[in-house]
């Protein structure tokens, strides 16, 4: 059966990540990484492959797997290990270690930087190995870009009788030219070099920071303002490299999600502090709980039945990561140290870098999750079964309409449309809702549906409307496409279902109400069905929240910064300072934050929660 390209590509995601091509024989041929990894899967899809040996690759296809990361370094570093320890056929494979590359600053009066590879015989202070020379050129142009350090050859250096072209542009400060730069000012920016090469990022831009001010304060403001610009510059390039750290343990990371009426456990396999494979496993839902209940759940029934097989032959690791501890941890614990003949930690909602681990595998369990409901296969099982529920024949196009507020506040409507392939994100619409009481979900459903069916297209009407909510949305529903289509006898209405929520709002016990006839059908999560109304309501909650945030952060053009309780004028200015600015404090991170002079870890998570809650 040949690889169904097609389908595969519509779940992948515009993130970074490592993709892993495997053989009819489940083996995997090719690792590659990638910025954003639709883009690149489907770079290989074209009609005109650039050579040869691509179109062989392609042609050997079976499946692909991959892991979504939270930056391009992280995808870098373990594409590293994965081809180190696969050796995949189409891979370029380097030999041993004398290879790799590294970086060097020299050791003399105006220190260079450069790619060295072979022998270290040039004195100087050598960083590395990295994985490939691309990754050494990245490097040095983001280096190039914030410190200004020569890059040059020693021939070109000496034979300088005025700046080059690097000096103009800003990427070098000419110490070949005498007049230009002071040798203390040089060393300066070398010493951040080497910083900024052993992780010393935060040190960095605290110094920028405390030098920035001083200069404002001496009013020398060219001078800040050029402190200013590799502060930014150092923020937007400073990433945490959480794929490959100092862990140097074995170890299990297990990430966890729910959704469209399946579940799904992501497993990463470290060993040696290095990631060596991952996995996702989808065990089956009962249904009832609450969402993180049964999360809970399937955590531990998953960990019972994957650690606790004596006829398993796997490898148990001395630590297992997961979100949730149990009040049988300890007994856990001991269960498994029988069985694997040693001790062994399980660490639950960790912080640092296992706290980073569990993030990766909880967001690769929810990519993996959104591919598996969007599964083509499983997609028209899906639709049969509802076919077969309501007793009607050759669906082609499903409608779900959401309203979303804050008590009222910047209403937003949506609208997504679904096939029998899938999601059909070209069709989605949102509706601001205006002319209404503030918070009638009512009047606000009544007005998203007489706008939709005011108008009706060709080929654009539906055969189902799910409409979220219980029998006073339905109503609205039945009023609207009764006046819509009461002298249309050229075309047939769309069937209406409402889709109530369970008792405590809880999945899985959702009711689904047929228009007009009031008929329920109350189906378990293991229904195809419920699964398909699900996925589709679902997706219509994301798109209309998103929405409503967007139109309620617009209209709200006060600083945040000063709501924040316990922020006062100090921390502000402090933030600001350190961050670059109001839009990056916006775009930092809890952990960025957090190494904001004065800002605790706490505070930090209290400043992102404030902010983009």
């Amino acid at each position: 059966m040949a690889f169904d390209s097609a389908a595969f590509l519509e779940q992948v995601p515009h993130q970074s990540g490592v993709y892993r091509m495997f053989s009819k024989d489940n083996v995997i041929i090719y690792i590659g990484k990638a910025r954003d990894l639709k883009k690149r899967l489907s770079s290989y899809f074209r009609k005109d492959l650039p050579n040869i040996k691509t179109r062989n690759l392609v042609a050997a296809i079976h499946h692909i797997e991959y892991t979504v990361t939270f930056s391009e370094t992280e995808a870098l570093i373990l594409e590293c290990n994965l081809i180190k320890e696969f050796q995949p056929k189409y891979n370029i494979l380097l030999r041993d270690d004398k290879s790799y590359p590294y970086i060097l600053i020299t050791d003399e009066r105006h220190p260079r930087i450069a790619c060295i590879r072979g022998r270290k015989d040039q004195k100087g202070r050598y960083y590395g190995p990295f994985p490939s020379p691309g990754a050494v050129r990245e490097a040095l142009h983001l280096m190039e870009v914030i410190f200004p350090v020569r890059q040059c050859e020693d021939s070109v250096y000496r034979s300088r009788s005025r700046p080059c072209l690097s000096w103009q542009i800003k990427r070098c400060m000419a110490p070949c030219v005498p007049g230009y730069c002071t040798d203390e000012e040089y060393q300066e920016q070398v010493k951040m070099a080497r910083m900024f090469l052993e992780g010393r990022c935060p040190e960095i831009i605290n110094n920028l920071a405390a030098r920035m001010q001083a200069l404002s304060d001496n009013l020398e403001f060219e001078k800040a303002a050029l402190a200013r610009d590799q502060l930014l510059a150092l923020r937007k390039v400073q990433e945490q490299q959480t794929v490959s750290g100092d862990i140097d343990r074995n170890m299990d990371v297990i990430g966890s999600a729910t959704g469209f009426g399946m579940a799904c456990i992501h497993v990463l396999f470290i060993r040696g502090g290095r990631i060596l494979g991952t996995r996702s496993y989808f065990p089956g839902l009962r249904g009832g709980d609450s969402e993180e209940t049964e999360r809970e759940e399937v955590v531990r029934a998953f960990m019972l039945q994957f650690y606790l097989n004596s006829k398993s032959s796997r490898t148990v690791p001395e630590e297992i990561v997961t979100e949730f501890a149990g009040e049988e941890q300890t007994e856990f614990e001991k269960a498994i140290e029988s069985i694997a003949g040693f001790k062994v930690r399980i660490t639950a909602d960790p912080g640092g870098e296992r706290g980073r681990y569990l993030k990766l595998a909880t967001a690769n369990a929810e990519s993996s999750l959104k591919a598996r409901a969007g599964h083509e296969e499983t997609l028209r099982k899906r639709t049969e079964a509802l076919e077969e529920l309501l007793g009607v024949s050759g669906i082609s196009r499903m409608e779900c309409y959401d309203i979303s507020h804050t008590m009222g506040e910047a209403e937003v409507a949506s609208c997504v449309v679904f096939g029998r392939d899938g999601p059909e994100t070209s069709e989605y619409r949102r509706y601001n809702i205006t002319g209404i009481t503030p918070g009638d979900d009512f009047a606000a459903m009544h007005q998203v549906l007489t706008r939709r069916l005011g108008n009706l297209e060709p080929g654009k009407i539906p055969d189902i409307m799910f409409i979220d909510g219980g029998a006073g949305q339905l109503s609205q529903a039945e009023e609207v496409v009764s006046a819509a289509f009461r002298d249309r006898e050229d075309v047939k209405p769309p069937l209406l279902i409402g889709v109530a929520k369970g008792e405590g709002r809880k999945p899985g016990l959702e009711t689904l109400i047929r228009g007009y006839s009031r008929e329920e059908y109350h189906l378990t999560l293991d229904n195809p069905a419920l699964q398909l109304v699900l996925h589709i309501r679902d997706e219509s909650h994301r798109f209309a929240i998103t929405g409503h945030r967007r139109k309620r952060e617009k209209a709200r053009n006060v600083s945040r910064l000063q709501d924040i309780p316990g922020i006062g004028e100090k921390r502000r200015q402090s933030l600001l300072t350190h961050l670059g600015g109001m839009k990056e404090v916006f775009g930092a991170s809890a952990e960025e934050i957090s190494k904001v002079p004065g800002i605790s870890r706490k505070m930090a998570q209290e400043i992102y929660s404030f902010l983009h809650e």
